[in-house]
């Protein structure tokens, strides 16, 4: 005669009693075992991290375009002509003359009428900073 097992244990002859080994619950009284829903999470995780790089990506962007600013700015003053030796933190002239010739000068726009390009500075780097109207000295 067979000997007859409960329904509730967990029994094979390979592993024996496994009921704690298995992804399922085997009893009635046992919690229920569900499988997450995961979707939503790596959904809301890849939306942040994209938000996060786009955001990254955006600052590096505009990180360039002023590095490409300020180097179109120096390859501008660098190729005018000039017979003088700039001074480091003196403020000074881009002009073109009618010839299409640019050239530095000290003279400010409002002293002559010349086709002013723009207003720099020379910092201790020998890099010349383009100043706005507001960056400049009164006189």
């Amino acid at each position: 005669m067979e000997s007859k097992k409960p329904d509730n244990v967990v029994y094979s002859v390979e592993k024996g009693f496994n009921a704690n080994l298995l992804p399922y619950a085997t009893s009635v009284g046992a919690p229920v075992i569900r499988v997450d829903d995961v979707v939503s999470w790596k959904s809301r995780g890849i939306d942040n991290v994209n938000k996060e790089l786009g955001n990254k990506f955006n600052e590096l962007k505009i990180q360039y375009e002023k590095l490409m600013q300020e180097y179109e700015w120096n390859e501008l003053v660098y190729s005018a002509k000039f017979s003088f030796e700039p001074v480091i933190g003196e403020v000074y002239h881009l002009y073109r003359n009618a010839d299409g010739i640019n050239f530095l000068s000290l003279i400010g726009p409002n002293e002559w009428n010349k086709e002013h390009i723009g207003t720099f500075k020379l910092n201790s780097d020998k890099k010349w900073i383009h100043l706005n109207a507001q960056d400049l000295p009164l006189y």
